[in-house]
């Protein structure tokens, strides 16, 4: 059994105010801890991989394919592989949830405009 807990998930900045880290991950599945800054936004994206997550705190609007959701705490989403989103923290105190993408997924390349830009173009 492996057990990691959001202390030692060992979260990065991969965005500015956007922060991923690692929780346990699998051969087909990967749980990601992230925390979004207020003020701060989740660059719009696009992956193979789909995804489902659970809001623990704060408020996030999710830009779903032009759409914009709102999720607050004890919401589940999910997004279909391919489908184009990203988010916004327009509250006044830091967002936080678990992600869970099939399969698993290593850092993403928000911070490399090139990729994130053929990403969005997909």
């Amino acid at each position: 059994m492996e057990r990691i807990s959001t202390e030692g998930a060992g979260t990065e900045e991969v965005a500015e105010g956007v922060f991923l880290g690692d929780l346990a991950t699998g051969e087909r599945a990967g749980m990601k801890y992230w925390r979004v800054e207020p003020g701060a936004t989740l660059p719009a994206h696009r992956h193979d991989n789909e995804q489902i997550g659970y809001m623990i705190s704060g408020r996030l609007v999710a830009v779903v394919e032009g759409e914009e959701v709102l999720l607050e705490p004890g919401d589940s989403y999910r997004f279909s592989s391919h489908e184009h989103h990203g988010a916004e923290n327009r509250g006044e105190e830091p967002a936080v949830g678990v992600g869970i993408l099939a399969p698993p997924r290593g850092k993403p390349a928000w911070g490399d405009s090139r990729t994130a830009e053929a990403n969005t173009s997909r």
